[in-house]
């Protein structure tokens, strides 16, 4: 048996130098996760006032070009602020999407109000659409909707007003990826997103999959998942692992998508540059524990809508424990906003003690307003930090 070489041996490091390497990479990643950051003295949250903006709190269908307080809504649930500064939502069981301008008045800016899948190529406003999932803008102040019943998505021209469907031909089902988004299958989208370079996402929950349409192109793919409803592994390859629930999606500056599983209780960021899936919020098992301890630790209950505001904080309406949390991004501690996992309405106030109502849409405002889609209260409430008022987390 001859002796190791120099360069054999030298090879040999190398090979344990870089094992060593990925092993401290994925141990810190670990530990910041898992082990809240010091803070100096004492840990301190922002304090946050809750107001109604809009609903009386009754299901129905009234009050445009009133107040949008006195007006009646059904079941909101995603929401976005346009370019034009007015906070859109999706009124969802009266099948349109609504309008808040800035003099607090409520207008419908797309569906008649009549349940169905018809109107392509025509006034957004005689269009049928059926049950509005979501909606968001791109940068020409297009605005895009997702309709889970009728499996498509589809987008408003700006300045035309003219519907179009881009995504989804009204089946059930699941094909047609390196098409034509619009010749191709969706099964039940719940969640839409674009991402920075304007590409839109779409969470495909019928087929467990996150799905992507080029923006130049219009060719639709899979971006992550394969179909099968089992757990996500940590740090697993995006393009090839489960996802469970794929509910909603947001993204950050850096384009990576954070995810929320609805049936996974738990929150996790879909890395593009590197191609994996990192673990974030939830061990997985349904609940309402964890508040002021790491993300990872604490219990998620369904969470279906997520934002991210300006300092990178992750919000999420984590609809079945009735309330609103966020994952702090300097900390990532999980702290509770509104609600206190008990089903109820109101009152406005601190937001603590304001009980919601199942909600599904969240929407963090550049101005640091947070947008809330209050479902079965049939309201939209708004957050507001409190200025200096910061208090001790018990």
């Amino acid at each position: 048996m001859k002796p190791p070489t120099c360069s054999s041996l030298n090879r040999a490091s190398k090979h344990h130098y870089r094992r060593m390497l990925r092993f401290l990479g994925a141990f810190w990643i670990w530990m910041s996760w898992n082990m809240p950051i010091p803070s100096s003295g004492q840990d301190l949250m922002t304090s946050w006032e809750i107001q109604t903006i809009a609903g009386d709190g009754q299901p129905g269908y009234r009050g445009d070009g009133g107040p949008a307080t006195q007006a009646r809504i059904q079941n909101p649930y995603g929401l976005a602020v346009g370019p034009d500064g007015d906070l859109h939502f999706c009124d969802m069981d009266n099948h349109v999407i609504r309008r808040i301008d800035k003099h607090g008045h409520m207008h419908t800016v797309a569906g008649c109000g009549v349940a169905g899948y018809r109107g392509d190529g025509g006034p957004a406003l005689e269009a049928q659409l059926w049950q509005p999932y979501e909606i968001c803008f791109d940068t020409e102040g297009d605005l895009y909707l997702v309709e889970m019943p009728n499996h498509v998505v589809r987008k408003i021209d700006q300045s035309s007003q003219v519907i179009q469907t881009i995504a989804g031909t009204g089946q059930a089902g699941l094909g047609g990826d390196g098409g034509l988004a619009n010749q191709a299958m969706l099964s039940r989208p719940h969640s839409i997103a674009l991402d920075p370079w304007g590409n839109l996402v779409i969470c495909d929950i019928g087929n467990h999959r996150v799905r992507r349409v080029g923006r130049l192109n219009q060719k639709i793919e899979t971006l992550s998942g394969n179909g099968q409803k089992v757990d996500t592994i940590d740090q697993s390859p995006l393009y090839r692992s489960p996802l469970k629930g794929p509910r909603a999606l947001a993204f950050d500056r850096e384009g990576n998508a954070w995810l929320a599983l609805r049936e996974g209780n738990a929150i996790w960021k879909m890395d593009l540059h590197r191609g994996r899936l990192h673990h974030m919020a939830g061990t997985g098992e349904k609940g309402f524990t964890g508040h002021n301890g790491p993300a990872r630790q604490a219990k998620l209950s369904a969470p279906k809508g997520i934002s991210l505001d300006p300092k990178g904080n992750v919000w999420f309406a984590d609809t079945e424990s009735h309330s609103i949390r966020m994952i702090e991004a300097t900390t990532h501690t999980m702290r509770c906003i509104a609600g206190n996992g008990q089903r109820g309405d109101g009152p406005d106030g601190e937001s603590t003690a304001c009980q919601l109502a199942r909600p599904h849409g969240i929407f963090a405002a550049k101005d640091g307003s947070v947008y809330i889609g209050d479902s079965e209260n049939h309201r939209i409430r708004r957050l507001t930090p409190l200025p200096d008022r910061e208090v001790k987390a018990p």
